[in-house]
C-alpha cells in the first residue's frame, strides 16, 4: 500500500513511473519480522530518487485499497487448494513450529483479515513501524560518505523518532517431534524438515553459517551430494537458516516422489546425526571458509546485495562487518559444528510435514522415522 499513491504521486502508475523515468526501480520485500523498501538509480538521479523515496515511505494516502486487496486475495488462492486449504509447505511448517505464535502466521494472511483492512489500521501501523528507531537507512553505490549523510539529513530526518516495536518471544511448548501429513493430488510430494534452532544474534550463530555451508553451499557439499549425486532420490534439494530476533529454524526441503518420502527424510535426518556424532572434515572447514570469504568480497561488486548485508545487520544489531564475519567463521571449530548439531538433532526441535499423496505403508515408515527420532 505504501506504493499506491502520496499527495504529490497520486496512484500506483505515477509512483512507479517517477523512479523509472529516473533510470530506476521500486523494490519491496516482506518477512515475517521485517519488511524491505528500496530503490535502485543512476548516480545522476539519486537525488530526486531520495526526495521521491522520502515522499512514499512517509506520506503514503493508502488510496485505491480495495484494488489491492484484490491483488493479496489472488496471492493467498495460490498457496490453496480447490477446497481453499493451505497446501503450501513452507506455511505448513510455520505453523506446525509456531501453532500459537505470530511467526507461525502466513505474510499474506488469510482473506477476511485482508478484507477487514481499512485505511485507520493502515496509518496506526504506518506510525508505529515507520519510524527511525525502527528503521535503519542505507546507501550503497559509488557515492562518498559524505554525500550519503547530507542526502539522509536533507531527505530522511523528519522520520519521527517513535520506538522499536517488540513482542513476545515465541513460547517453547514442543516435547516431541511433529509431523504432519496432508493429502494432495500432486505429482510430488512437498518435503518439509525442520529443526527449530537458535536466534539471529546467539552467540553461537557463527557456528551455524558455518553448518550450512556445511550443509548446502553448492552441489560439492553435504545435502546435494547425498541426496542426489550419490542416490539419485532427488532433481533438486536445499537448506537453510531463517533466524529471528528470539529464535531461528533451519529448513530442509525438497519434492520428491510420493514413494521416497520417507527415505529422503531418514537422509536429511541421518545427514544431521552425522554432523553430530562425528562432525566435519578440515577440507570441509577450509573450503566453507574460502568460499564464505569469495561471498563477502563478492559484496563490492553488488550494491544490492551489500545494503541488505549491511541493513539486516545493523537492524537486527548485529553490527556487520565484512572483516568480522570472516574472523568470527575463521574461529568456528569441528567441535562447534558438532555442539550445534547436536543441539538441533534434540527431538522437541523437529517438525516435518509432507503434503502430497503418500500410500498407507509409506505414512507408516514416515511415521515411524519422524516420531522415533531420537530414541
Amino acid at each position: 500500500m505504501l506504493y499506491r499513491g502520496t499527495p504529490r504521486l497520486r496512484t500506483a502508475h505515477d509512483v512507479n513511473h517517477a523512479f523509472e523515468s529516473l533510470g530506476g526501480y521500486l523494490y519491496a520485500s516482506t518477512q515475517v519480522d521485517y519488511a524491505v523498501f528500496s530503490v535502485g538509480v543512476p548516480p545522476e538521479s539519486l537525488e530526486r530518487a531520495c526526495e521521491l523515496f522520502a515522499d512514499v515511505l512517509s506520506h503514503p494516502t493508502f488510496s485505491d485499497i480495495e484494488i489491492e486487496k484484490g491483488i493479496v486475495n489472488e496471492e493467498i488462492l495460490e498457496d490453496l487448494d480447490d477446497d481453499g486449504r493451505q497446501i503450501d509447505a513452507d506455511n505448513l511448517s510455520r505453523k506446525l513450529i509456531y501453532p500459537s505464535h505470530p511467526l507461525g502466521f502466513t505474510i499474506t494472511g488469510t482473506e477476511d483479515t485482508v478484507n477487514g483492512f481499512d485505511k485507520k489500521m493502515l496509518r496506526a501501523h504506518h506510525a508505529r513501524h515507520f519510524t527511525a528507531d525502527a528503521s535503519v537507512l542505507v546507501f550503497a553505490g559509488n557515492l562518498a560518505e559524505k554525500e550519503a549523510v547530507s542526502l539522509a539529513e536533507k531527505y530522511f530526518s523528519n522520520f519521527p523518532r517513535g520506538d522499536r516495536p517488540t513482542t513476545a518471544p515465541p513460547p517453547v511448548t514442543q516435547k516431541k517431534p511433529r509431523l504432519q501429513i496432508l493429502e494432495n493430488s500432486s505429482s510430488q510430494t512437498e518435503l518439509r524438515v525442520s529443526f527449530r534452532a537458535i536466534a539471529d544474534d546467539a552467540p553461537d550463530r557463527p557456528a551455524m553459517d558455518m553448518l550450512m555451508r556445511l550443509v548446502d553451499d553448492g552441489m560439492s557439499s553435504r545435502l546435494y551430494h547425498r541426496i542426489c549425486d550419490a542416490r539419485g532420490l532427488c532433481y533438486d534439494v536445499t537448506a537453510g537458516y531463517d533466524g529471528y530476533e528470539d529464535d531461528g529454524i533451519v529448513d530442509f526441503a525438497a519434492g520428491v516422489q510420493h514413494a521416497r518420502t520417507s527415505r529422503v527424510t531418514r537422509e536429511m535426518l541421518e545427514l544431521m546425526r552425522e554432523l553430530a556424532t562425528e562432525g566435519p572434515t578440515d577440507e570441509e572447514l577450509t573450503m566453507a571458509r574460502r568460499r564464505h570469504a569469495w561471498e563477502l568480497a563478492a559484496l563490492g561488486d553488488s550494491p544490492e546485495d551489500a545494503a541488505g548485508f549491511f541493513g539486516h545487520g545493523i537492524l537486527f544489531g548485529r553490527s556487520p562487518s565484512v572483516s568480522s564475519s570472516m574472523e568470527k567463521l575463521a574461529k568456528v571449530t569441528k567441535e562447534d559444528v558438532m555442539t550445534l548439531a547436536k543441539k538441533l538433532c534434540e527431538p522437541n526441535r523437529l517438525n516435518v510435514i509432507a503434503v502430497g499423496l503418500l500410500e498407507k505403508d509409506e505414512e507408516k515408515r514416515l511415521t515411524d522415522i519422524v516420531m522415533g527420532w531420537g530414541k
